[in-house]
């Protein structure tokens, strides 16, 4: 019984069919990971968005990414888990939360900590579910049912867990170090909280005298003030203008404290003066120094950035206000040399949007070395993790060369509370700098171990501090899976397959996510980090809030659908982790990329109507595969297969990009503009019915394949017209997701084949485009004169002449020697000449013969009138046979002078010529257009493109308009320039191709 013939809407909706799959694959539970399913697993976690408002257009090119590698890896038969989650955000929720509270006159201290929290799991519920649903609509193929999140009752077991034996393992310490210090917030920083700014600032100049009254050395400081704290200064052991001084020792002005001169190679001789004041309790550098000379710290800030009584008469100041008032100090001593204007990068916190303070802070500690050396090992004699592009394992390898201890704590409320409690009745009441404290699991243990240690009577608080959000981000790949529980999920997918993430975060979540996993598992928590690039915007600009030029994702999905965006973010990608620039205008909220995109999906969707409309209601199935004996389908099907290796080759080695620019290509030039056109005439009705049929099975098969080729990259629509393609059931479908992607035949590869079939398109191409230029009206049919030195390519032009006829609308063919082509058309003229002569002189010979022979004939009676008759006759007959006609007289020439050039046609004189190779395409244009027409459409059109190119020149070289009018204006004004010129210039070469 035949199939009803399936049927798809002549124009595709994105934007139903995306929201339709994407509930059927949530709602069918299509990516459900089964770690008893058995199979390769491959696994991918999620790098989990803060909950902090919605996804930018990095998130989307992330999950674009991360989407097509996990949609083709469970094509490929493994068994796939992509778990998503959420991030805590611990800082960026905290500040939100704190400005609304300010906007309402309050402090997060008046609102207590528990309602505090409560509106941060508030904004948590509202915030997620946006982020969730957008993640939704960009069609991401997670496995829902295992989503996470970093403060779930799940990874804060594992967060306590991590904690406490990294304690008990003597590797977190309780201590003081110097930290990024937010006076506006009054907390840590981490150092991606820091955002360096460069300011217009002042470089100034003091001398500090030498004790003995032997002189004095001149120092330079950006911050004054800091010199209160001052216990050293240092110079190059190495500079010859300074060290016979180190050893000496300085009389600190203002404070009269006396600070020796010491020698550290830290020092650049060429900043400044080449002495630096070295303050170990407010600057990094200068507290490694510290540590290094054993120099005192002398802290002279108190947290909310007023200067304490180490400062002396400035206790009290804020530090700006000391700054001033320090130097008025020093100038009225006579210590103040000179003040510089000095350009200078400080750094700001991302909270607070003040300059950070380095400070000496009592705070929660990680000892980083054994850590970072683990993961060393695992990196130089595993080479584990893998980078790509490999250039970021020395960047990974540096950093963590380079680590110094981590502060994991934070002056917060909103995250994981650090899990010590103080035995606050040892020190009246108060947590202090020297509160004793255990840490424990649970309240109940630390209570437990409290009274063991300190009696019943022990007072207890907790730690008010929350942990770093990396501190949990950095056990997210084991966490999420159920550590440090022995699930299943963790047996089966762990260690995870690849880490898709940006450059930025390399050290910072990265780095923590192999410390903590090298640590805890043994193992790396990756096999391979796949750093991507930056979505740029239209200028080549990096995208940020500050600049105001980020692009929303969802206004593009909404205007062009999922599939087009997701495409374009991906075909964009020139290389594993290059940057890519989307073309956007703001004036219309339009991208050309995308729209480009959205108009492969309309182009693929057409050529699906086609196929089904003439597979007579069959699926690929029942027709079953082609064996293909006519050209066309041989090369459709080698090509095709050519693609199947090149795309699985390119994802495989994650060049994404490489492999949507292979599958477009295919899809539209080969399979659309080509394959589909040669063979409309095979589906007629009254075409041969095996030819039919061959061509309906490899239609089916090569659709069917690009469906699954394509839809790791744009599911949605592939999905749509594969369930129609192969008439699944509506009560019970299977879905394209969990299909097999294609396998390669190298068998049915023929690299010739397709080398002689792109000879036989690239011809067919230069006829359509000379019949372009020469304006010749599509359904008029020419006359084509393709000549080629080449044997071999004369045959490959004649095996596929039926294609270029039909392709190209020629009606008449012909394939010819070009060199022999050229050799008459040089001799055309001086043979035309050299005929008369010759055809002259053998009918005089023939005369004269014949008057010889009648004298001779005359003598003999009645004879001689006989021959006259018959010589008469035929003379009468040779001249109507060999003479009248130019046909008759090349004849009779090529009976004496035999000359193959004669039988080639003569190039004509009114032709249009084109270049393909080493092959001459002629197409005679007399009789189907009028030249003089085209040539005055042409050069109109000319005058136009020349009349646009003096009057964008004349504007661009006016000073005027290019200092004042805006710089969009003048760009756009430059580009619609070279637009003008490239016109003109193709305008000529036309005029100039034409007789």
């Amino acid at each position: 019984m035949t199939a009803t013939i399936p049927n798809l809407p002549s124009l595709y909706d994105p934007f139903s069919t995306e929201a339709k799959w994407q509930k059927f694959w949530e709602d069918n539970q299509v990516y459900k990971a089964d770690p008893n399913q058995g199979g390769e697993p491959y696994c991918i976690v999620i790098p989990p968005p803060n909950v902090t408002g919605s996804l930018h257009m990095g998130h989307a090119f992330e999950s674009a990414l991360i989407d097509t590698l996990v949609r083709y890896h469970r094509m490929q038969g493994r068994n796939t888990l992509w778990l998503p989650g959420t991030d805590h955000a611990s800082i960026a929720v905290h500040s939100m939360l704190e400005k609304q509270l300010k906007k309402e006159g309050k402090t997060r201290y008046e609102l207590g900590r528990e309602k505090f929290l409560e509106r941060a799991w508030q904004w948590k519920a509202e915030s997620e579910g946006t982020i969730l649903n957008q993640l939704r609509r960009l069609g991401v193929s997670v496995d829902w049912s295992r989503e996470r999140f970093t403060l779930d009752e799940g990874l804060s077991k594992a967060v306590v867990e991590a904690f406490t034996r990294l304690y008990e393992e003597g590797l977190i310490y309780r201590g003081e170090y110097l930290v990024n210090w937010c006076p506006a917030s009054q907390s840590a920083v981490s150092d991606v909280e820091v955002e360096n700014q460069e300011v217009n600032g002042n470089l100034w100049h003091f001398r500090y005298p030498l004790t003995d009254g032997s002189g004095f050395v001149e120092v330079a400081t950006t911050r004054p003030e800091t010199m209160l704290g001052d216990t050293a200064v240092a110079v190059n052991p190495n500079d010859d203008r300074y060290k016979h001084l180190i050893g000496k020792t300085l009389t600190l002005p203002i404070l009269q404290r006396e600070i020796p001169i010491i020698g550290d190679e830290f020092v650049d001789p060429t900043f400044g003066t080449g002495c630096v004041k070295v303050t170990p309790a407010h600057d990094p550098n200068d507290f490694d120094m510290g540590k290094r000379h054993n120099l005192p710290l002398i802290n002279i800030m108190n947290k909310d950035g007023t200067l304490n009584a180490n400062a002396g008469e400035f206790q009290g100041q804020d530090r700006f206000v000391a700054r001033k008032n320090v130097v008025s100090r020093l100038e009225a001593d006579g210590f103040l040399v000179k003040i510089e204007d000095y350009k200078h990068t400080v750094p700001y916190s991302d909270r607070g949007k003040v300059p950070i303070e380095p400070l000496l802070s009592t705070q929660w500690f990680v000892k980083i070395r054994p850590l970072a050396d683990n993961t060393l090992e695992f990196l130089d004699q595993q080479t584990s993790p893998e980078f790509v592009p490999q250039r970021w394992t020395k960047v990974y390898r540096d950093w963590l060369v380079k680590l110094k201890d981590w502060c994991i704590s934070r002056q917060l409320w909103w995250g994981h509370q650090i899990p010590a409690w103080y035995a606050i009745s040892e020190t009246g009441g108060q947590i202090t700098d020297n509160t004793p404290f255990v840490v424990a699991k649970s309240e109940a243990e630390a209570w437990d171990k409290a009274k063991s240690q300190f009696g019943e009577n022990v007072k207890l608080e907790q730690d008010p501090d929350v942990l770093d959000t990396w501190f949990s981000s950095g056990l997210w790949p084991f966490s999420t899976l159920g550590w440090p529980e022995q699930t299943q999920d963790l047996a089966t997918y762990y260690p995870t397959t690849t880490l898709v993430t940006g450059f930025d975060i390399i050290f910072f979540w990265v780095a923590r996510m192999t410390m903590m996993a090298g640590h805890f598992t043994q193992q790396m928590p990756f096999q391979t980090v796949y750093i991507h690039g930056l979505v740029l915007d239209e200028k080549g600009q990096k995208m940020s809030k500050t600049k105001g030029n980020g692009i929303d994702p969802l206004l593009l999905i909404d205007k062009y659908g999922t599939d087009a965006l997701r495409y374009t973010l991906i075909r964009e990608v020139a290389g594993a982790g290059q940057d890519i620039r989307l073309e956007y205008d703001r004036k219309k909220d339009e991208s050309a990329s995308v729209e480009a995109s959205r108009n492969f999906a309309n182009k693929l969707w057409n050529a699906a109507r086609f196929v089904m409309m003439n597979l007579d209601g069959q699926t690929p199935q029942q027709l079953g595969n082609p064996v293909a004996t006519e050209l066309s389908d041989r090369w459709i099907i080698s090509r095709y297969h050519q693609v199947v290796k090149q795309t699985s080759n390119y994802i495989d080695n994650y060049g994404l990009g490489e492999a949507a620019k292979g599958l477009y290509e295919f899809i539209w030039g080969d399979f659309c503009d080509q394959y589909i056109e040669l063979v409309k005439s095979r589906l007629q009705a009254d075409a041969d019915p095996i030819s039919r049929r061959v061509a309906q099975q490899t239609l089916g098969y090569i659709l069917e394949g690009i469906l699954k080729l394509l839809h790791p990259l744009m599911p949605h629509i592939t999905e749509e017209i594969w369930q129609t393609l192969t008439q699944q059931p509506a009560d019970s479908p299977q879905t394209l997701p969990l299909q097999i992607y294609p396998k390669v035949d190298a068998n049915l590869i023929d690299p010739a084949l397709e080398e002689q079939f792109e000879l036989l398109i690239a011809t067919i191409r230069t006829i359509r485009n000379l019949r372009a230029e020469a304006d010749i009206k599509p359904g008029v049919k020419v006359t084509a004169n393709l000549q080629t030195e080449s044997e071999k390519e004369r045959e490959i032009l004649t095996a596929g002449q039926s294609y270029i006829k039909d392709l190209a609308k020629v009606e008449t063919l012909t394939i010819t020697d070009k060199e022999k082509s050229q050799t008459v058309a040089a001799k055309k003229k001086p043979q035309r000449g050299l005929k008369i002569i010759g055809l002259t002189l053998v009918a005089i010979v023939f005369g004269r013969l014949g008057l010889a022979a009648g004298n001779a004939i005359d003598d003999i009676p009645i004879v001689g009138t006989f021959f006259e008759l018959v010589g008469f006759g035929y003379t009468a007959w040779f001249v109507s046979q060999n003479l009248l006609t130019a046909q008759a007289r090349v004849r009779l020439w090529g009976r004496f002078f035999p000359q193959r050039e004669l039988e080639q046609p003569q190039e004509p004189e009114n032709a249009i010529a084109g270049v393909i190779g080493t092959i001459q395409v002629l197409i005679p244009l007399s009789g189907v257009v009028d030249i003089e027409v085209v040539r005055a459409k042409l050069e109109k059109s000319l005058s136009k493109a020349e009349a646009e190119v003096q009057s964008l020149s004349t504007r661009l070289n006016n000073p005027s308009f290019v200092d004042r009018a805006r710089p969009d204006v003048v760009q756009g004004a430059r580009e619609a320039l070279a637009e003008a010129q490239k016109q003109a210039e193709i305008l000529r070469v036309r005029l100039k191709a034409l007789p």
